[in-house]
């Protein structure tokens, strides 16, 4: 294991010194007296202004919020690294408390530009400085359908912090409070650190720590159930009042993705099953000298598997490279999160046991979270979140209001620097047998990205749907998660009853429902999009590259992908995607 001593972790002094810190009372204060001043200006009076005037007034509303999103950012992050400190706890949810009060005075804005004729809009859009904004204008105007009346919206907004929002917590402390005892280990052991168990060397352990990990989910699961029932229901409840078809559709229309190229993706994903995750964990078994493998074998290193642990340092020029060899400028970037100190990557004790790359705001810079144990997957997430970095970086030009993307987009950049970084780890190794456990690993690391992440869709559609007619037992909710394993892994995996509870850990489920499909549509879209410059991609590849990643939020799918001959409305899109996974795993069966 890497020295956790010589990890970095994040200097959040580049927002605000401490919760105490007197320039975020100001800058709070401030965003408030801006917000009323706002809505007593043009509250009602959208429709009579003109193109300028109306660009002028999103032009201070994208500024309130900036204010608003960097103090509500800088509260994120701390309780990040944490989430067992009550104190830190109590003050993220005062800062968030006070973050919607501020928002209730801007939330006319979005409505009235909603109540707007086309007609009218389309007058205003003449003008060329409120033209810029129209990508953010088209986001905004497909909720027109789902809009409810301004007093309800403004009671959803201000009882979020008591309802979705305070239920997440109640998720994130629950877990940053756990505990395991791992026979042979340890006593009292994070979540990073069990969870990190799972892919260790030793197969006692990691049966020690599966055993551990599902009897501590069993004792917590009839309130981990309560949250995944009353959130499914608050759900189903917003989603009848808005109008919408399915639960997915609300995460669709934010996504900027049609329900059919949805649905495509998930039916194209299950349909490959046998021929991806069947048929792989079915050869790893042979590498076990086993008919099958227990659940907690399934990303276990290979038996002649003798890599050495990655300190944080050649982890980082690993990446660093990798980036540099496809295109300097993404290097240039991603450099500036280690000498900055944007990124925490030391694991302990209250600490968010995931990883991610928080945007923050344009005005500002983001900031990346990971645990890093020194193994190759601590390498791939490395990749995977300085791609979301270098992406939020050069989209920041963009604007407040434009920058953020699409997650089914977003995931683009991360995916494709974690390609770049194993190409890169391949191309460094000449010994062949430790080359196919690269190879290996890789497959493993996309099985998890898009076969994992559809079964978790399915599970998501299915705990929804079934919501619907009443709360769901402990014992239903764990039947659906082992009959989606069952379907989605094979049946070279073998399951037992201590699994059945470990559908409770995701934490995507309670944080943003329906949010794991991108991942899976993040992965196909990179695996095209790579194959078309593996496969001899005409000069300019690269540029076009960084100008999709520069225009953020500014365009859909279609539009992003157009540039490289490539459309995810088409059923080939999809097969090609999963042709590159396919085609890993008939080359692992050739040299096995």
């Amino acid at each position: 294991m890497a020295e956790t001593a010589q990890l970095p972790n994040w200097d959040l002094s580049h927002l605000y010194d401490s919760p105490e810190d007197k320039q975020l009372g100001a800058d709070l204060d401030a965003a408030a007296s801006r917000a009323k001043a706002f809505s007593n200006a043009y509250a009602g009076k959208l429709a009579d202004m003109d193109g300028l005037a109306f660009a002028k007034t999103i032009g201070e509303y994208e500024s309130i919020l900036d204010g608003l999103y960097k103090a509500m950012s800088y509260g994120q992050l701390l309780f990040s690294v944490s989430t067992s400190d009550a104190e830190i706890g109590r003050f993220y949810q005062t800062l968030q408390e006070r973050v919607t009060d501020i928002s209730a005075d801007t939330l006319f804005f979005t409505l009235e530009i909603n109540r707007l004729d086309d007609e009218a809009l389309a007058a205003k859009m003449s003008c060329p400085q409120a033209l810029r904004y129209q990508p953010w204008l088209d986001k905004i105007r497909q909720y027109r359908d789902h809009q409810l009346s301004d007093d309800m919206e403004k009671l959803l907004l201000e009882k979020s912090v008591t309802g979705h929002a305070a239920w997440v917590r109640l998720f994130e402390e629950t877990f940053a409070d756990m505990r395991f005892d791992v026979d042979g280990v340890g006593e009292g052991l994070t979540q990073s650190q069990v969870m990190n168990l799972l892919s260790d060397k030793d197969g006692a352990k990691r049966k020690a720590a599966a055993m551990s990990f599902g009897k501590v989910l069993g004792d917590n699961v009839r309130l981990l159930a309560l949250i995944t029932n009353t959130l499914a229901k608050d759900k189903d409840i917003e989603d009848r009042w808005r109008g919408y078809a399915r639960p997915v559709s609300e995460r669709n229309m934010s996504n900027q993705v049609e329900d059919d190229v949805v649905d495509a993706l998930v039916s194209s994903v299950r349909g490959e099953f046998k021929n991806l995750s069947h048929r792989y964990y079915a050869l790893k078994a042979k590498w076990f000298g086993k008919e099958v493998l227990d659940y907690w074998d399934r990303n276990a290193p290979l038996p002649d598997d003798a890599s050495a642990a990655f300190e944080w340092d050649d982890a980082k020029a690993l990446v660093l490279d990798a980036y540099n060899g496809f295109e300097p400028r993404m290097a240039d970037v991603a450099e500036r999160f280690f000498a900055e100190n944007w990124i925490d990557a030391q694991p302990r004790e209250g600490k968010d046991s995931g990883a991610f790359a928080h945007p923050v705001v344009p005005s500002a810079h983001p900031y990346i979270l990971l645990n890093f144990h020194g193994k190759p997957r601590d390498v791939m997430t490395l990749a995977h979140e300085l791609g979301h970095g270098v992406h939020q970086v050069l989209a920041a030009d963009q604007g407040g209001l434009m920058a953020d993307t699409p997650l089914t987009t977003a995931e683009t950049a991360s995916v494709f620097g974690e390609m770049l970084t194993f190409r890169k780890m391949v191309d460094n190794e000449t010994d062949p047998a430790k080359r196919r456990i690269l190879l290996a690993g890789k497959v493993e690391d996309m099985l998890n990205t898009v076969v994992r992440q559809i079964a978790f869709h399915e599970f998501e559609r299915r705990v929804h749907d079934e919501r619907k007619s009443g709360e769901i037992s402990v014992e239903r909710l764990g039947d659906i998660w082992i009959e989606v394993q069952s379907e989605s892994l094979g049946p070279a995996i073998r399951f037992d009853d201590a699994y059945r509870n470990y559908w409770a850990y995701i934490p995507h489920f309670v944080h943003t429902p329906f949010y794991v499909y991108a991942y899976a549509f993040g992965d196909c879209l990179v695996n095209s999009l790579y194959d078309v410059f593996a496969n001899g991609a005409e000069k300019g590849f690269q540029q076009r590259y960084l100008d999709m990643l520069a225009a953020g939020g500014t365009k859909r799918h279609k539009e992003l992908l157009a540039p490289f001959g490539l459309d995810a409305s088409d059923p080939e899109f999809w097969k090609r995607g999963l042709g590159v996974v396919s085609g890993f795993i008939d080359e692992l069966e050739a040299v096995s």
